[in-house]
């Protein structure tokens, strides 16, 4: 009783919080510091985002690339946990990044710019980010398939539908079981934890193939990408992907399905800041969204060591590997490992059901962003994508967009590998991008701003900002590079086409409709005491504006 009391307040305390940022509380506060961890994990995936493109990091140089390429992205992505966590401290908003954008800001008109064009790069990265997670499990079915049924070469169509019954039953849950995410974030937690503890035990006693020794495990480097050493090394670091229909070096690809081979799931770090789009269903979110985002780091680190280091220990030839008709080379090598096929399904299963999970945490998070959004009215009908169904606390609209969005993309499968490569990749240079922007901003206001944050970085914190935006800048132009050399038409990464693409489509709309009919987030009333601005766009100056959210 006395803790359902204390959460109560808590709640009150949040909620005030929460309107004198500008809003209302629209939705119902159900998840503590373990309910939003978990989801940062589950959205993470650890086993899931290293094990789906592990072709990638054999083709970009073998075990060296795979194991100290993971503990160099953990460290350096653990700049960016921590900056993001000071702003969100201060600002826990389910706006995210481009609320931020807003406040940071020196000027209203800077600051209008700047939330729009980052508010755009988020809807862009969560939209794309979430089409290659449910994509992702779908392909992962498809190599599940493939271990019985050898001579099954699938069809760009039964791909996509399979694609489709991912989406709609992460969907479906996300809308239908509102009410036990919270429940369904700790259980998958639990899952991928005992999951990757299954793999370390039947893999490392098992090892059917042969063991390696240390020096191969940890030292072999052997790139094949067709870039120099160093370089093909961070090339290495692309778990964004699946590479497209190519030969590598003396492996060759080339009876790959065109239309099997695409970008995969989305760089495993990548999509961490879309819990900030949680904010607004977070008990005591100054506390616990910072704490959130930073743990998230290192558990998922270890979890990847405990995943990683019994494979390349283990693996079995990397030739046999790159050449398997699928591109996925998970399920085979599994299979290998245990020796029989219903071991290696086993292992398999463990890895499709963590996509799953993924795939309902990622498809919620980005149904928050996507109402947030529509709620400041940035977006088309606004007004209709806004809403909130009051009786499953869920907003429907959003989620059905975001739905949509998906569907309508993974339709470029069907004509173009290299087209949808270009839109599932381009999700992490938008996210990339989106964090980047505030955390400059935080940076060329010289930090005044965040000086009060419950989650301060102190005098870190300046260094701490600097790494993280130039650890961004370098991810963003890692992410546009093509994964070989010589780059063909079917091999070359368009995600900076994309990219610019998008980026230009948002300026171009901005000036045509945004400037006329975006006013930007709601200022609280003290801020608009001091800058003079028409007090219609704070909820404290005009009550009526408490229901935005409606």
């Amino acid at each position: 009783m006395d803790t359902k009391l204390e959460e109560t307040n808590v709640d009150l305390l949040a909620e005030q919080d929460l309107h004198k940022l500008g809003y209302q509380q629209a939705m119902t506060r159900t998840r503590g510091l373990p309910h939003i961890l978990f989801m940062t994990l589950a959205i993470m995936a650890v086993p899931f985002g290293l094990a789906a493109p592990f072709a990638t990091g054999l083709v970009g140089g073998g075990p060296v690339t795979t194991f100290w390429g993971w503990v160099l992205v953990s460290f350096f992505t653990m700049f960016t946990a921590l900056s993001l966590a000071e702003i969100s401290a201060k600002y826990p908003t389910s706006g995210g990044a481009y609320y931020w954008c807003f406040r940071l800001a020196k000027t209203r008109e800077t600051g209008l710019l700047a939330s729009w064009i980052c508010g755009w790069f988020i809807m862009v990265g969560v939209w794309t980010i979430c089409l290659s997670v449910t994509f992702g499990t779908g392909q992962l079915l498809v190599a599940g398939i493939g271990m019985f049924k050898t001579d099954w070469n699938p069809e760009a169509w039964q791909t996509y539908l399979i694609f489709l019954a991912v989406l709609f039953f992460s969907t479906a849950i996300g809308i239908f079981c509102n009410k036990i995410l919270p429940l369904i974030d700790i259980l998958s937690a639990y899952f991928t934890i005992i999951g990757t503890l299954v793999i370390f035990i039947c893999v490392s006693a098992k090892a059917a193939t042969g063991r390696r020794s240390a020096s191969f495990a940890l030292g072999d480097f052997d790139p094949e990408s067709g870039w120099t050493p160093g370089w093909s090394f961070f090339i290495g670091l692309l778990p964004v992907c699946f590479l497209p229909v190519m030969a590598f070096g003396r492996h060759s690809l080339a009876a790959i399905d065109p239309y099997y081979s695409v970008y995969h799931l989305a760089y495993t770090y990548s999509a961490i800041g879309m819990i900030t789009n949680m904010a607004e269903e977070v008990h005591n979110p100054t506390v616990q969204l910072p704490r959130a985002l930073v743990w998230s780091i290192p558990i998922g680190f270890i979890e990847g060591v405990f995943f990683l280091l019994p494979i390349l220990f283990t693996l079995p030839d990397i030739a046999t590997l790159l050449a398997v008709p699928t591109g996925q080379p998970i399920a085979l090598m599994f299979e290998l490992i245990m020796g029989n096929k219903a071991g290696g399904f086993g292992l398999w299963f463990i890895i499709f059901v963590i996509g799953l999970f993924c795939a309902i945490s990622i498809c919620c998070a980005a149904s928050r962003a996507t109402w947030a959004f529509a709620r400041d009215k940035a977006l088309p009908f606004h007004a209709f994508f806004s809403q909130i169904n009051p009786d499953s606390d869920v907003p429907i609209p959003a989620y059905f967009l975001t739905t949509v969005i998906q569907l309508l993309l993974g339709l470029i499968y069907l004509g173009s590998s290299a087209a949808f490569n270009a839109f599932v990749g381009v999700a992490v240079i938008c996210l990339g991008a989106s964090y980047a922007i505030p955390i400059g901003m935080s940076l060329y206001g010289r930090r005044k701003n965040v000086e009060d944050s419950p989650y301060s970085l102190g005098r870190w914190g300046w260094w701490i900002n600097a790494v993280a935006v130039l650890w961004i800048l370098f991810e963003i132009v890692l992410f546009s590079m093509p994964a070989i050399i010589p780059v063909t038409p079917s091999t070359m990464n368009y995600a900076s086409v994309v990219f610019v693409g998008f980026a230009v489509i948002s300026g171009v709309w901005y000036v045509i409709n945004g400037r006329f009919n975006y006013s930007g987030p709601p200022l609280p009333q003290e801020d608009l005491a001091t800058s003079g601005s028409s007090p219609t766009s704070s909820v404290e100056a005009e009550p009526k504006d408490l229901k935005r959210s409606e």
